[in-house]
């Protein structure tokens, strides 16, 4: 048992807290302000992972940079690290900014 890699939920988040749907690390981050807003942004590509155009599915991990596009501005960030919840003071720390 002690060798069992840890369990996903439905939600694709592990109990280690490694990985998270991109949708809702999206919300969580605070990058978009609603899950539903980063889902459709998804579904028009308007987000990209690592350069790849990225489903609201895709398991997020450390290391990632996210490129989420609205009208004229591009915003991008490279995952530090996924949390379940974060405060509006901690889901700064989630992420960085990059130029």
């Amino acid at each position: 048992m002690a060798n069992t890699p840890p369990r996903l939920f439905s939600a694709g988040v592990s109990l280690c807290g490694e990985i998270m749907r991109l949708d809702k690390y999206l919300k969580v981050s605070r990058l978009i302000k609603r899950r539903t807003v980063a889902n459709e942004a998804c579904d028009n590509e308007r987000v990209s992972v690592n350069g790849k155009p990225a489903k609201a599915a895709y398991d997020v991990k450390p290391g990632d940079v996210i490129e989420i596009r609205f009208g004229s501005r591009l915003t991008k960030v490279e995952v530090l690290s996924v949390a379940e919840h974060a405060t509006k003071e901690g889901a700064a720390g989630l992420y960085r900014e990059l130029a």
